[in-house]
């Protein structure tokens, strides 16, 4: 793996408030890891090719919507919120024209994809966690997404 891209991994670990990244690109996979006992930054872990594949695992957390919460969550429906696991770009197809891959109403199972961000220059799909009904799509197709922002609501 290109050590430019580790420095980028090491940056949007930085500016973001995630505690761990891990990236997976071909055989090769890198691991990022804040440290949260008076760190100065963040660790890098480098892991060696290995023969058995990585578990890939839902890329997104839903939690329940709340009117107490964040403002801007206030008037979502009730139901799992699926928020934004990085700060990137938001899309709702895998390319331009594609149909998206899912609408409100859309049923879903648990793996489905939901959408894409794309983060410097890598596209990390979003999968729903839980089965259900699409009931909201917050974010809008091309814009940009902060870490931690309601993206779907699935009930």
């Amino acid at each position: 793996m290109d050590l430019r891209k580790i420095k980028k991994l090491i940056e949007l670990l930085e500016e973001s408030n995630l505690s761990e990244l891990e990236i997976n690109e071909g055989e090769e996979s890198v691991r990022l890891s804040r440290h949260t006992q008076g760190s100065a930054g963040p660790a890098v872990l480098m892991h060696a090719p290995s023969a058995m594949p990585a578990p890939s695992a839902p890329v997104a957390a839903a939690t329940p919507a709340t009117d107490a919460g964040n403002p801007a969550e206030r008037g979502l429906p009730a139901g799992n919120v699926v928020r934004a696991p990085m700060v990137g770009t938001f899309y709702t197809s895998a390319t331009p024209g594609a149909p998206p891959f899912v609408t409100v109403g859309s049923k879903i199972k648990a793996g489905d994809p939901l959408g894409i961000i794309e983060a410097m220059k890598m596209f990390n799909q979003l999968e729903a966690d839980i089965a259900g009904t699409v009931l909201a799509i917050v974010a809008e197709n091309g814009q940009p997404v902060e870490f931690d922002q309601p993206l779907f609501v699935i009930g």
